[in-house]
């Protein structure tokens, strides 16, 4: 078979793609006779274009896929689009398009872009989250979970832009204004809707031990993010109250230090001195305007102001005064906190700023006093000035404290989580419609099955609206209750984009499916086998597909406890030391590159720059020497022996002579150079296993030098290219090592490897993709020969080549008798020679 002499990757991969197209290839069905693999890359958001982010990851995950399937594994890879979100709807505002059509003309882009760079993806399987028959699934489960008491409203505090009359998540305010209209922020209280993910804590905290083959980095951020923490509820009395203030400490072993209380701008306590005192008032309406983001908080100046309210301390019965603070959050706990500045720094530094008392309560363990000139003492400790307490170790003060608040009514053993549940209501329109029905009568009412999808209006105009369109659309919202059959109104929130990306992965199972969200398909390929996207997704990405998971495990829908069974998170682009952004000018365009160099070369160069895990930095040099590696394999071809053919034109011809070969009639020089391409093909196959892709890239140009060095015994064509000798032993060699080269590189550089395997292969298939695995031969890797470095000393002095199975004193004498060890061993006594088997002699004089 004759291919152009010239390699022109737009030709080669063109008609790899339509091959492969043609044939539907990557198209996969459940088959219980086959082990599945389902390998998924985290889906984009359709913005347009791809970024070198993009190409890294899906090529990653491609490159799995491709091995597996190669393993003879039923390989699954879908693909879709994460299509909702704000992003589309500013861009909608900016160009005067409806963000429906903004959306799915950048889908159809953006796919045309992932076809070119040849990624095996079942598109059969395609979705978007954007369209009525997706989110009616996560609508049907959400009325559900309304009726199970696991989803909620509340007023919540939020950050809100008076502006553009939405909330904002804590990641969209930059220094305390919008960060899309510059506007200053308020912190708000408004009716949210939620999720009741801390139902579900203690399972996600514990199952996190047992998912060995995520990284470690995630696990531990996620365990941090639920934040389960063992303390005590302690109940202070308030002066003129009859209910206590709750606050809660993993600290009780302090509470005889407590010198105040501190409460939320938001906290009832606030609220009702607010009404009395002016200077209260002022500080409450200031804390409106402060960010709700736990970072920001712990940077900023500590802030408050007495409300004139006392506490009672629960065992001593001392009086204590009650600030409103800024550093404290009404959504955390009951929105308040007992102060003990002399071992809290937070409680410190705001103690010294109001002129608080600071009473140290714990000593070192060794009982030397402490000094709280420069900040708070906060390690454990030995308890002083704290009554019966006193002597006490933390621990055990821990559960005496603990047990003489229980005896006395006034506080209990707590568990406490840093996680909170869900907030999953959006003020703005480019989203999934909330399934509720708001009647004056009967409440809220969940949108009956018959009616769902709740399909979002797609033609809008934002033309003299702020914030959603929905609110301005009776045809939307005006509706009858689902109850009582009166006038009422539709929830005019939409979701947050995270519950489109919480499930998708269970949806690719069963696409098609119109009568239920999933179906049995989904219990054949959950869970998902690997799992790949960003690090900057370990918390809430992967929380909340977790939670969405054991959701739709306990409707009956799914039998698996977790969703992602292996986890890679690959690292970023970077381009001059700087993570790759417009914003710094260091882009590169993957367009660009493919039409340039072609898919294959950003592929090569993808996973040769740096392993998976790792941060790539770019290198113009290194995408050259990459497409520079596929010239000379494509040059292969043009080998006079797959050229000409000397009698072995076809691939079955040249897979008879391999497979019948007598390897042990090669030369020395020709086993050796077996022996190192078989060596190179057994340490491909661990590190594929280990997605060490790059030492894989290493490995084949290591096989393609030795295949152009590969030695003959006589010259195999004459001048005018009449067979002079066939060399069998050689050619053998030659085409046993190019059919392992180009199923190794199969998964990597998938179009060169397709348009070369009938050319140059064995013909194990009609198409590479369908080749099976190679595996090395063993026997080849037996060396007659072994060579062995020699020192001296410790210090290397030369090298000795010895039989495989010589004899220890032969390895010593040919040591001794090497030249340049005889200069340094000459005139000296030889005290011992150490032999490494197979690997080295070291002569001690």
């Amino acid at each position: 078979m004759a291919i152009d002499e010239r390699y022109q990757p737009e030709q080669v991969e063109r008609a790899a793609q339509d091959y492969w197209q043609e044939r539907r290839c990557f198209r996969v069905t459940e088959d219980p006779q086959r082990e599945k693999f389902y390998c998924l890359s985290m889906f984009p958001y359709p913005s347009g274009r791809l970024h070198m982010g993009h190409v890294r990851n899906y090529t990653i995950g491609d490159v799995i896929a491709r091995y597996q399937r190669m393993r003879g594994k039923n390989v699954l890879q879908p693909m879709g689009w994460d299509a909702f979100g704000l992003p589309a709807e500013n861009a909608a505002i900016q160009n005067k398009v409806p963000p429906a059509r903004w959306t799915r003309e950048n889908i159809d882009y953006m796919r045309a872009q992932l076809q070119r760079l040849g990624f095996g993806y079942d598109w059969e399987r395609e979705l978007a989250t954007c369209d009525p028959d997706y989110y009616r699934w996560e609508q049907w489960l959400f009325t559900r979970l309304f009726d199970k008491g696991l989803v909620y409203k509340r007023t919540a505090p939020v950050n809100w832009c008076p502006n553009d009359l939405t909330v904002l998540a804590n990641e969209q305010v930059v220094d305390g204004c919008c960060w899309r209209c510059g506007t200053q922020v308020e912190r708000k209280e408004i009716p949210q809707w939620f999720m009741k993910i801390t139902a579900y804590a203690d399972e996600l905290l514990e199952e996190l031990d047992r998912m060995d083959e995520w990284p470690e980095q995630v696990r531990t951020m996620q365990r941090n993010w639920i934040g389960r923490s063992e303390g005590v509820e302690v109940h202070f009395g308030v002066e003129g109250h009859d209910s206590p203030l709750k606050v809660f400490t993993t600290r009780p072993d302090t509470l005889m230090g407590v010198t105040y209380l501190a409460v939320a701008a938001e906290h009832p306590l606030a609220q009702e001195a607010a009404k009395w005192h002016p200077n209260v008032a002022a500080f409450v309406e200031e804390c409106r305007h402060l960010e709700t983001a736990e970072a920001a908080m712990e940077t900023m100046e500590k802030k408050g102001v007495d409300t004139g309210l006392k506490a009672v301390h629960p065992l001593t019965g001392d009086r204590l005064p009650i600030f409103v603070a800024n550093f404290v959050l009404m959504g955390y706990g009951e929105g308040a906190v007992m102060a003990v500045p002399a071992h809290d720094q937070r409680d410190w530094e705001f103690a010294r700023r109001y002129g608080l008392p600071i009473v140290p309560v714990i000593h070192s363990d060794d009982g030397s006093p402490v000094d709280l000139k420069q900040g708070a003492f906060t390690d454990r400790g030995i308890l002083v000035d704290s009554g019966d307490y006193t002597g006490l170790g933390s621990e055990a003060a821990f559960r005496a404290i603990a047990a003489d608040l229980a005896e006395r009514g006034q506080g209990r053993v707590s568990v406490h989580y840093r996680l909170r549940d869900w907030g999953v209501s959006r003020q703005r329109y480019w989203g999934a419609p909330i399934p509720i029905v708001n009647c004056p009568d009967c409440g809220a009412m969940p949108v009956p099955d018959d009616d769902l999808p709740v399909a979002l209006p797609e033609e809008v105009s934002f033309e003299g609206v702020v914030g959603s369109p929905l609110k301005q659309m009776p045809s939307f919202y005006k509706t009858t209750c689902p109850k009582c059959g009166g006038a009422a109104e539709r929830e005019t929130d939409t979701f947050d984009t995270f519950m489109e990306s919480s499930w998708y992965f269970a949806r690719y199972c069963s696409p098609d499916n119109d009568q239920a969200m999933v179906d049995e398909r989904a219990q054949y390929w959950l869970p998902v086998d690997q799992y790949i996207g960003g690090i900057e997704h370990a918390i809430l990405h992967l929380l909340y597909a977790r939670f969405f998971n054991k959701l739709m495990r306990d409707a009956g829908l799914l039998a698996n406890d977790e969703p992602f069974t292996r986890l890679l998170t690959q690292g970023m682009v970077l381009k001059d030391g700087a993570k790759m952004s417009k914003s710094k000018g260091n882009t590169v365009d993957p367009q660009a590159l493919i039409e340039e160099y072609g898919a294959d070369t950003a592929r090569l160069f993808m996973m040769f720059a740096a392993p998976p895990e790792q941060s790539l930095e770019w290198s113009d040099e290194a995408v050259a020497g990459a497409f520079r590696f596929l010239k000379r394999l494509w040059a292969l071809a043009a080998k006079p022996e797959y050229r000409e053919g000397f009698g072995y034109e076809t691939a079955d011809q040249r897979r008879t002579l391999v497979e019948g070969f007598d390897w042990t009639t090669l030369t020395d020089e020709q086993k050796k150079a077996r022996a190192e391409v078989h060596g190179c093909l057994a340490q491909a196959v661990r590190d594929f296993e280990k997605y060490q892709f790059n030492t894989v890239v290493a490995g084949c140009m290591k096989i393609m030098n030795v295949i152009g060095g590969l030695p003959r015994n006589d010259q195999a064509i004459r001048a005018d290219n009449e067979p002079l000798s066939r060399n069998l032993g050689y050619q053998a060699v030659l085409f046993e090592s190019v059919d392992i080269l180009l199923r190794l590189l199969a998964p990597i550089v998938p179009h060169i490897a397709h348009a070369l395997w009938p050319v140059v292969g064995l013909g194990q298939a009609e198409a590479v993709i369908d080749a099976p695995w190679p595996e090395p031969d063993e026997t080849a890797l037996v060396r007659d020969t072994l060579k062995l470095v020699v020192q001296v000393n410790g210090k290397l002095r030369g090298s000795i080549e010895v039989s495989a199975d010589a004899a220890r004193d032969a390895v010593e004498q040919a040591a001794l008798a090497e030249p340049n060890v005889q200069r340094f061993i000459e005139g000296k006594g030889i005290r011992k020679v150490i032999v490494v088997p197979g690997k080295l002699v070291n002569v001690v004089v």
